[in-house]
């Protein structure tokens, strides 16, 4: 009984959401989270079992877990009960229906969005109860994700992102002129998952991880069951594929090992592994050994967790021939190893961008840069860590030949001189002229100008790639994420020219 009285970091009797001493509940999943880490790194399976029931019974993480699901950018869909927790009041009860007993998740909303290839990709959507139990249960979870890892996975992790495993491509690759990559890509991985893997090894309560996996799904009015794969939208689902995932880097490192008993030829074969999510790259030093021992490696791994690659995506190239990983094009000059934004990606952009102003034929200048600044700055920040300025500058000036084209429509009846439209809508900010500008007219009747920004104004700065054993629940490494998070000039180097 006193072994739960520390987790209760939050009173159960007259809950006010208001006053929710947020810090505390924080400190105490954390506390919780940080000794499965621990037990994790210790193989002590019995306690990590203990602590985790702990955590999932415990009213601090119950808090957690509604927060996440009442702020996050999904909390007004709901699923196919309807409801959403808008208001305190409904908020407050939700952590008193947190509760494993008797509990039962609904059927998930089937929803489908456009893919980039022009196919549906479907989505679950959990009701708001069974997102926050799955939030819930996450909290215990991620701790062990995260200390069992592979060192170069990137995708859905705390802490880590795109810039890194494009980092980690080029720390693999440069100085390279004779190397073999294989893009791998798995077919409908989310979606074909056995269930019969996930509940034998995923290190949670097989109750409540078999309701979710079986629960099923609406898709126009009617029920269909779900006999493998976990649903892209769940909360809890990233972290699933990724752990179905863990163990092929570790895999093919046994297979060529770089220290220990046949080191020589392990290191003579150069093979890497870099994965994002479901996307990955293996390096190689020939193509023949990709071809003859490193594919059937990674179609054995995958088929014992129910899952295949997908021919259409997967291919062996050759470093010099380059290949498209994560919205950026890698590929050797010679000894020179350039990372740039991948061509198809940029023409993606500026097809979006042309779409929204043609949409925005009548709208107020102002409200148009607020459009359309946010996506600007946005890309050119996921960017900015590549060899991207001259690509930054033809983006500017696509732009400024799309937006240009809207102003002369917009004055085309009656007609205005190029003259009027210039001095009408672009003006002169230090030594850069034909600036896009819009004036907005404050409640106090001032008047605010605001400019377009630009794409080649961004600083292109080399991120500094996160440690492969680094890990955001071990308390080891809490300054070491502390100093990352510090403000980025002091952890940012300026690019070198030939890097990622």
């Amino acid at each position: 009984m006193t072994a739960a009285q520390p987790a209760d970091a939050v009173s159960h009797s007259g809950l006010d959401w208001q006053a929710i001493d947020w810090p505390k509940a924080e400190s105490e999943v954390r506390r919780l989270q940080e000794r499965i880490v621990k037990a994790v790194k210790e193989r002590r399976w019995g306690k990590v079992k203990a602590l985790q029931r702990l955590l999932t019974r415990s009213h601090s993480g119950k808090l957690l877990a509604v927060r996440r699901v009442t702020q996050n950018s999904g909390s007004k869909t709901p699923g196919v009960d309807r409801v959403t927790w808008r208001h305190l009041r409904s908020k407050e009860e939700a952590v008193m229906s947190l509760t494993a007993r008797g509990y039962r998740p609904k059927p998930l909303r089937r929803i489908y969005i456009p893919k980039s290839n022009g196919k549906m990709r479907p989505l679950g959507i959990p009701t708001m109860r069974d997102r926050a139990m799955q939030a819930l249960y996450l909290l215990a979870l991620e701790p062990i994700a995260e200390t069992l890892a592979d060192p170069n996975s990137y995708g859905f992790r705390k802490g880590r992102s795109c810039a890194d495993a494009i980092e980690q491509c080029y720390t693999v690759l440069r100085g390279a002129k004779d190397r073999w990559i294989l893009e791998g890509d798995i077919k409908s991985c989310f979606d074909e998952i056995s269930h019969e893997w996930l509940m034998a090894y995923i290190p949670m309560e097989r109750a409540i991880l078999r309701k979710w996996l079986k629960c099923g799904y609406m898709d126009e009015d009617a029920f269909h069951a779900t006999s493998h794969g976990t649903p892209q939208g769940g909360i809890i689902s990233p972290v699933l594929a990724n752990m179905t995932l863990d163990g092929l880097e570790t895999r093919l490192r046994n297979e060529f090992p770089t220290e220990g008993p046949g080191y020589r030829e392990g290191r003579k074969a150069r093979v890497h592994m870099v994965r994002y999510a479901d996307d990955f790259v293996v390096t190689a030093s020939n193509r023949e050994l990709l071809e003859t021992r490193v594919r059937p490696i990674v179609q054995e791994f995958l088929h014992n967790r129910g899952l295949e690659l997908s021919w259409e995506k997967t291919s062996i190239v050759h470093i010099t021939d380059g290949f498209d990983f994560l919205g950026q094009n890698v590929r050797a000059y010679g000894r020179k190893t350039l990372i740039m934004p991948d061509k198809r990606r940029v023409k993606a952009f500026l097809d979006s961008i042309r779409e929204l102003v043609k949409r925005n034929a009548q709208t107020p200048t102002d409200r148009l840069i607020a459009i359309l600044n946010p996506r600007i700055r946005g890309w050119a920040n996921y960017h900015r860590h590549v060899c991207s300025k001259d690509t930054f500058c033809h983006v500017d000036t696509a732009i400024f030949r799309c937006i240009w084209q809207w102003a002369r429509r917009r004055h085309r009846y009656p007609h205005k001189s190029r003259r009027w439209i210039a001095d009408r809508y672009f003006g002169t900010v230090g030594n850069r002229s034909w600036r896009f500008f819009g004036d907005e007219r404050t409640k106090g009747g001032k008047t605010v100008r605001h400019w377009l920004c630009l794409a080649a104004r961004t600083p292109i700065v080399r991120h500094i790639k996160v440690k492969a054993a680094a890990n955001p629940y071990d308390p080891a490494w809490n300054r070491y994420f502390q100093t990352r998070s510090a403000p980025r000039a002091k952890s940012a180097k300026v690019k070198p020219t030939n890097i990622a």
